[in-house]
């Protein structure tokens, strides 16, 4: 009798950190850890400075590129006539809520953003039509240069926040999975309020693990030698990140009345997790754990009158939900490096 051959188990997506909000990391010397987690760090740079990773970073962004671990693509490229609409579409119902109406125009500065990030190339009306509705309530003003807009720091994170949720079905595109991550705590809270809004039909709740410590800052070291740690130790690393992603599915679903003990547990778990990455990166490198690593986001059933979860629905299956088109998924991590992080 012939022995049958197990049917192969379908290969798991390579994961991309889909670094947000601007078109470099914050800091070069964090990426190196940060890329312990993740199966690359992806970048969105804009095509008139399309060499600025090398610029600002030379060495970490050519060490990265020569392991194979960073990926930069252009918005110019992949915020599409799709994306675009999407952008457009959560904008005009995120003015139209109100909830941007009591913002503070006086005396602030305004933060410049690509009009490619805008949707600029993907659907050049849309685009023009985002930037009109914003200029009439005075958060945003014509382009100085031909090719960024001036426009408030808030609603400039919120279109970067909703921007890193609308591109991650590009991913598909190349076979891999792109999860947002920022190292800026105000973008998650961006995140966390736009998914509750009301206009939201979604009965899920939005979940965020608390900001933990989890290995050592990288910083002084070596890419050669941070790559050298990462072979190594890469299924820790990647045990600890896909527990943070089932922490948000697994949550957001319950009941209000289990919705604590079970918090409560799944952070201890958590716990023990980061202690063994703590107790790993300590004994490599002789230095206290300083680098945390957090995650927010909601999954739920999508529904009628639901604008935002249909406008984000790529899936929930990347959340380790079941592969459902009904299932809808947004996250972001949240990563920093910190003297006050100390274990």
């Amino acid at each position: 009798m012939t022995k049958k051959t197990p049917a192969a188990k379908p290969a798991t997506k390579a994961e991309i950190a889909f670094y947000y909000p601007g078109p470099v990391w914050h800091s070069g010397d964090w990426v190196k850890t940060l890329v312990l987690f993740f199966d690359g760090i992806g970048l969105l740079v804009p095509a008139y400075i399309k060499d600025k990773p090398f610029e600002s970073d030379p060495a970490i962004a050519v060490g990265l590129q020569e392991a194979g671990l960073l990926h930069i693509w252009q918005p110019e490229d992949i915020v599409d006539k799709a994306a675009t609409q999407k952008l457009a579409a959560s904008v005009i119902d995120v003015l139209s809520s109100g909830a941007l109406d009591s913002l503070s125009k006086e005396k602030t500065t305004f933060h410049e953003i690509s009009y490619s990030r805008l949707g600029g190339y993907g659907d050049a009306e849309l685009a023009k039509a985002i930037l009109n509705e914003l200029k009439v309530r005075g958060l945003a003003r014509d382009s100085e240069d031909g090719v960024s807009i001036p426009m408030h720091p808030l609603v400039r994170a919120l279109i970067l926040v909703l921007l890193a949720q609308i591109l991650r079905p590009y991913g598909e595109t190349i076979g891999k999975e792109l999860s947002p991550a920022t190292d800026r705590p105000e973008l998650t809270d961006a995140l966390s309020e736009l998914l509750s809004l009301p206009q939201t039909a979604s009965t899920g709740h939005v979940i965020s693990t608390d900001l933990q410590t989890v290995t050592v800052d990288l910083g002084p070291v070596p890419i050669s030698e941070v790559l050298s740690f990462r072979k190594q130790y890469y299924k820790e690393h990647r045990a600890y990140i896909r527990g943070v992603r089932k922490f948000v599915w697994d949550l957001s679903g319950l009941p209000q009345n289990e919705l604590k003990p079970a918090m409560r547990q799944r952070q201890e778990e958590l716990r023990d997790l980061a202690a063994d990455l703590r107790k790993i990166s300590r004994n490599a490198w002789k230095r206290p754990a300083s680098f945390a690593l957090s995650i927010v986001g909601a999954a739920w059933r999508l529904k009628r009158g639901d604008p935002i979860g249909a406008l984000l629905s790529v899936g929930a299956a990347a959340l380790g939900a079941r592969s459902d088109a009904n299932e809808v998924g947004a996250y972001s991590y949240l990563f920093k490096a910190s003297k006050r992080f100390r274990s």
